[in-house]
């Protein structure tokens, strides 16, 4: 199995793109899905969010009030950092089970939605190809307050708290252009989406793997043996 990572800034278009991918049958894993989870009432997160930030950043549902959250975090870059010490290592733990769940049942790739992917570093080291979807910074900035309904001060915050597009570009195998329309974003990743049903990558991973359990095998095998023949030297003497 390999995986490919989509990334990029808030409200660039990623969701347009992972969805092409979901809709190709293959499987996507969705940080900001699982960052809403795990901090669902009554859940871990949710207990020591509520004990560090108190009442003011909930709902009288018991939910959490994201906008008030939202403004105290981006106006705070240490109530930020105490929210990610909250959050991120759950958020990491759920992503390497589901990774390791699809892996297990043999899936070829997956996908893993993953905005703040540079920033974190999660999973580098296992990523075979990084997607980055862009556009420009006016519109990046009309397309956040609309969506999310902020001043324009509150939108520039949570640009300014992510590493520039332009960097993330840099570092990514694909980049993905979402000035134009939708139809285009579409179009462009799943140019990307069949390039890698092609790639014989998952094959080359998997024997390489196999490769290595091979090794541990014999070398195990090897010593068992040194041991049967050499029975003293399996023990200590006094």
């Amino acid at each position: 199995m390999f995986i490919v990572a989509i990334t990029g800034g808030i409200a660039s278009g990623k969701s347009t793109v992972s969805k092409v991918f979901q809709d190709n049958g293959i499987p996507v894993i969705d940080a900001d899905k699982i960052a809403r989870q795990i901090v669902e009432p009554g859940t871990p997160c949710w207990h020591k969010i509520k004990e560090a930030f108190g009442d003011e950043v909930f709902l009288p549902t018991r939910e959490i009030n994201r906008v008030a959250l939202g403004k105290a975090i981006f106006n705070d870059k240490e109530l930020r950092g105490k929210l990610n010490k909250i959050t991120h290592p759950v958020i990491h733990r759920t992503i390497f089970k589901e990774v390791f769940k699809n892996f297990m049942t043999g899936k070829a790739w997956i996908v893993l939605d993953l905005p703040l992917l540079f920033e974190t570093g999660i999973l580098m080291d296992f990523i075979h190809k990084i997607i980055c979807v862009t556009c420009d910074p006016d519109k990046q900035l009309k397309r956040l307050i609309e969506r999310n309904e902020l001043s324009e001060e509150d939108a520039k915050k949570r640009i300014e708290s992510q590493m520039p597009l332009e960097k993330k570009c840099e570092k990514s195998h694909f980049v993905i252009d979402n000035n134009g329309s939708i139809e285009e974003t579409q179009a462009a990743a799943q140019r990307i989406c069949n390039m890698m049903k092609e790639s014989k990558q998952h094959w080359r991973n998997r024997l390489s793997l196999l490769g290595f359990v091979l090794a541990i095998v014999f070398v195990l095998y090897y010593i068992n043996k040194i041991f049967s023949i050499f029975p003293s030297l399996g023990s200590i003497k006094n």
